[in-house]
C-alpha cells in the first residue's frame, strides 16, 4: 500500500554556548526558529519577511518545505484541508530546562520523501539559528554533529561532524521494506498504543479525547496518503473504505488517555495558539492484521495535526 514510502531520521547534537532557557515542548521553539532561519537563508526577495505565501511555491526550498502546494493538474483534493509539511521535529517535551554553557542538548528531525534531499539547507538553517539564539532570553548553541539513525535497528551513519558534511555514505533511511518487516512483529489481535505527545485528531469537526480505532485510522490514512502524494510522488493504492469498515470492528478494551492543553506563540500569525491533545495508553482488540503496516509507518511520521512540532507521537507498548 505504501511502496514509495521513504523517511530518514537524523539526530542533531547541539552544544550550548550561552545559558539556554528552553520551554517544555522544545519542538515548538526549534520549529519556529527553524522556519524563520530557513526562509532568511533561501528567499530571494529583498523583503523576505513579507514573502508569504511564497511566490515561487514548490519551486522555492522554503515554499516546498513549509508551504507545500498542490500542482494545478493534480487530483481533486477537496477533502484535504491542508497539505502536511514533509518533516517532524522530535524534541524533549516533558519540562522546562536550563542548559549551561558546554552542556549538550539535541533533537531528532524526521524527513519524508523528497525532503530528504534538502538536508544541506536544513543543516545551514539550524547552524544560523544557533548563531541567532533560541529560547527566552535568547541563547546561542553550536551544531556539533548530525547522525542518521535507523528507528528499529542499531544502525547509524555520521552525516555532519561539525565541520564537513558527508553525504552518500551508509544509508540507514527507512524504505517500505523496512516498514513491512517491522510490521510483522506487531500483534494481530490486541495492541496497546502509548501516545507520548499531545495528539490532535479530528472526527466530525471536533477533536476527540477518547479515540476509537476507526477514528485513529482515518487520521492516519489522511496523513499517510497526503505525505505519499505530495512528498513521495505516488498515490495511496489501498482501499480506504474497506480499511475503515474493518477498523470499525476493532474495539477499545482499555483506555488511560487524558487531554492536555499546550500553548505556543505563532510568530507568523502574531498570536498565542492552544494546541492541546490526548496523551496516555489505549488498548485495541480485534483483527489488526490489515493495519499493522499503517501503524508502523505512523510511528515514524506521527498522526494528527501539528506533527511538525512533535505532536501525535506514539509507540507500541509491549505486553
Amino acid at each position: 500500500m505504501l511502496a514509495a514510502f521513504h523517511t530518514a531520521r537524523y539526530h542533531f547534537d547541539l552544544e550550548a554556548i550561552d545559558v539556554l532557557h528552553m520551554p517544555a515542548y522544545q519542538g515548538s521553539t526549534f520549529r519556529g526558529g527553524f522556519g524563520h532561519s530557513f526562509k532568511q537563508l533561501v528567499c530571494f526577495q529583498a523583503d523576505w519577511k513579507a514573502c508569504t505565501p511564497c511566490v515561487r511555491r514548490n519551486d522555492c526550498p522554503y515554499g516546498y518545505i513549509f508551504e507545500t502546494t498542490a500542482p494545478p493538474d493534480g487530483p481533486d483534493l477537496h477533502h484535504l484541508h491542508e497539505i502536511p509539511s514533509p518533516f517532524v521535529i522530535e524534541a524533549p517535551s516533558d519540562e522546562q530546562r536550563v542548559y549551561q554553557p558546554g552542556e549538550r542538548l539535541g533533537f531528532e528531525l524526521v524527513l519524508i520523501g523528497r525532503a530528504i534531499s534538502y538536508l544541506p539547507y536544513m543543516l545551514m538553517a539550524f547552524q544560523n539559528l544557533g548563531r541567532a539564539g533560541v529560547g527566552q532570553p535568547r541563547g546561542r548553541y553550536a551544531l556539533q554533529r548530525i547522525s542518521m539513525m535507523h528507528p528499529w535497528r542499531d544502525e547509524q551513519a555520521l552525516v555532519f561532524d561539525g565541520v564537513d558534511i558527508a553525504l552518500g555514505g551508509h544509508d540507514v533511511s527507512v524504505h517500505w521494506d523496512d516498514v513491512a518487516a517491522y510490521a510483522t512483529t506487531l500483534p494481530t489481535d490486541s495492541i496497546t498504543l502509548r501516545f507520548l505527545t499531545p495528539t490532535r485528531v479530528k472526527y466530525q469537526q471536533a477533536y476527540v479525547v477518547q479515540p476509537a480505532f476507526h477514528v485513529l485510522m482515518r487520521a492516519l490514512l489522511r496523513r499517510l496518503s497526503a505525505l505519499l502524494l505530495f512528498h513521495c510522488g505516488t498515490a495511496f493504492t489501498g482501499d480506504p473504505r474497506a480499511l475503515i469498515a474493518a477498523a470499525e470492528q476493532v474495539v477499545t478494551t482499555r483506555s488511560n488517555v487524558r487531554w492536555v492543553d499546550w500553548e505556543r506563540f505563532s510568530g507568523r500569525q502574531r498570536q498565542r495558539m492552544i494546541l492541546g491533545g490526548f496523551v496516555g495508553d489505549i488498548t485495541y482488540q480485534g483483527d489488526l492484521t490489515p493495519f499493522r503496516e499503517l501503524l508502523a509507518a505512523g510511528m515514524l511520521v506521527h498522526v494528527g495535526k501539528a506533527a511538525v512540532f512533535g505532536h501525535g507521537r506514539y509507540q507500541v507498548v509491549e505486553e
